[in-house]
């Protein structure tokens, strides 16, 4: 007989937004598993993290195990390399300028995902199961099985299971999709001169190439191309791609070295076209995929885990439904205004580099140009980047006193 055990909540995926998730509902009171592998440490990629998302790794006693691994971010440089007739003014937003000492941190994904894992709470277990089948939303409980016959018993399953995520599925919640004519190439390499904690990213007719500070004189690097042009890239020897490199990049860094091996991934997008239904409620690429540029998708993902996870924890104090309609409808109105907006932002902002028409790329330099002279401005676009200006999750506000439960929101 299949053993059976019952939770608060079952988060489903244990990437980094999943694993946060996890520890948010177990924070917020509720008894909680977390269901994934083990996340795979050849992972080249990083993540940008801004302000408030650092702050909720702080409220769950994360940070302190990732920081060492961590570079601040004290600058967004913009670089019109476009080469059309009409340059647009370099923009530099400083996180001085709004007062604060960095917009957030840069890490790598398996040093963040390391430090998730290995943050325990109380309220919390880890499955380590590469499989976690939904088998009933029918009744006052969900219903999942692993992939050694255990049945796991819920009332609310936080879907973070990927961009093809099953749960969803399961919950019968379509998707709007798209793709772009784009791969990127994503790496980390060495260099001679220091980042001085500045980001830049190059505005280039195939889309942006990015190069976000690492630890010491480091740099972690998102390349955007043609998928032939990305994957030609990625098969070229070191000191041939480091010259490339250094081509587009001139001497921003100085001499190049030290790349670790290139991985690519083809751009693409998609969005639920809702959030939660039937006890399953979508975070991270379960619930939105957006091209690397911006530093916007894991951001959305721990906006999104913080929100379910007070909301959830806020139902259980009230005596109502963790996973009931009402739940689920209060966590689609409190995330998607933020969600569409973001993916739009991305989403013109890429294309525009894509366009052929003169008119398009007039309208982004004016809109540099804005940024660059207005201080008004630059500083309404930094704080909006950093934290949307409404709806912010108690989990992601700054740390004032040690043991401070998030307030309920309505």
């Amino acid at each position: 007989m299949a053993m059976e055990t019952v939770f608060d909540v079952a988060v489903v995926g244990a990437g980094p937004a999943g694993l946060a998730a996890g520890l948010a509902c177990a924070e917020s009171g509720l008894r909680t598993i977390v269901i994934g592998p083990r996340s795979d440490p050849r992972d080249g990629r990083s993540a940008a993290l801004m302000d408030g998302s650092v702050n909720l790794l702080k409220r769950l006693s994360v940070w302190d195990k990732a920081a060492s691994a961590a570079a601040p971010l004290q600058g967004i440089r913009l670089i019109d390399a476009t080469g059309g007739l009409v340059r647009a003014p370099e923009v530099l937003f400083e996180a001085a300028e709004i007062g604060l000492g960095a917009f957030g941190h840069n890490i790598p994904n398996s040093a963040l995902t390391a430090a998730l894992e290995a943050t325990s709470h109380p309220l919390l277990t880890r499955l380590i199961d590469p499989r976690a089948t939904v088998s009933d939303l029918a009744g006052s409980e969900a219903v999942l099985s692993t992939s050694t016959s255990e049945v796991i018993r819920c009332r609310l399953i936080v879907a973070a299971d990927g961009r093809e995520s099953p749960a969803r599925a399961a919950a019968g919640i379509s998707t709007t999709n798209w793709s772009y004519p784009q791969a990127a190439v994503v790496a980390t390499f060495a260099h001679t001169r220091p980042h001085r904690g500045i980001s830049t990213e190059l505005h280039r007719p195939m889309g942006p190439l990015t190069v976000v500070p690492a630890p010491g004189n480091t740099s972690n690097l998102v390349w955007v191309e043609s998928p032939e042009e990305a994957q030609r890239l990625a098969d070229l020897d070191d000191n041939s791609f480091g010259r490339e490199l250094s081509a587009h990049i001139g001497d921003l860094l100085g001499a190049v070295s030290g790349l670790t091996p290139r991985r690519t991934f083809p751009l693409s997008g998609r969005t639920a076209d809702v959030l939660g239904r039937s006890r399953v409620a979508l975070v991270g690429e379960a619930a939105h995929v957006i091209p690397p540029i911006g530093a916007q998708g894991l951001n959305l993902g721990f906006r999104d885990a913080a929100t379910i996870a007070e909301l959830a924890g806020a139902a259980r104090r009230a005596g109502t439904d963790i996973g009931g309609d009402e739940v689920l409808a209060n966590y689609d109105r409190l995330r998607r205004r933020d969600i569409a907006s973001r993916v739009f932002a991305v989403d013109v902002l890429n294309r525009s580099l894509l366009s052929s028409i003169p008119g398009v790329h007039l309208a982004r330099g004016f809109g540099l140009f804005a940024l660059a002279t207005s201080r008004r401005l630059r500083a309404r676009v930094m704080r909006e980047g950093v934290m949307p200006g409404s709806d912010v999750p108690e989990f992601m506000r700054p740390l004032h006193r040690s043991g401070e439960i998030p307030a309920a929101r309505a």
